[in-house]
């Protein structure tokens, strides 16, 4: 019976150890929480039309749908929606009520400029993309 309870004390030691270790963890991760600022732009040469360009933040790492989301619930002029692809993650569907349309072959296509100016097209969609400082998104509606 000794044993029984040695090995009981030990464990719950253990389990002790681990749920301050877990308490602790939200804390590293707020350290460097600070959010940045970001510029996305939604752009139609399809239609020929002037790209908006909005103003928004996004958290430390945070990922770009997140910065999306803030955007809509503080600007009523953007807005967007997607699906969710159980094995791929959010697929964009539409920005600012223009959805992709199989038929004609169009589709909103993400684009980086990056602080350097360069121009690049991520491996990762809107759910996986984490936003660097002073980046700006672009939603292109093109054609495949």
């Amino acid at each position: 019976m000794k044993n029984f309870l040695r090995a009981d004390r030990t464990q719950m030691k253990e389990a002790k150890s681990l749920h301050l270790l877990l308490l602790l963890l939200p804390g590293t991760l707020t350290e460097n929480s600070g959010s940045t600022s970001i510029e996305m732009v939604v752009k139609n040469r399809l239609l020929n039309k002037d790209p908006l360009t909005y103003s928004t933040e996004v958290v430390y790492r945070g990922i770009l749908i997140g910065a999306m989301r803030r955007l809509m619930n503080s600007n009523a002029d953007f807005k967007f929606t997607y699906s969710e692809d159980p094995n791929y993650g959010p697929f964009l569907e539409s920005v600012n009520g223009l959805a992709g349309n199989e038929k004609e072959r169009t589709y909103w296509e993400l684009l980086v400029k990056t602080s350097d100016n360069h121009i690049l097209r991520p491996d990762v969609g809107i759910g996986c993309y984490i936003p660097n400082p002073n980046e700006q998104i672009i939603f292109n509606f093109t054609k495949w």
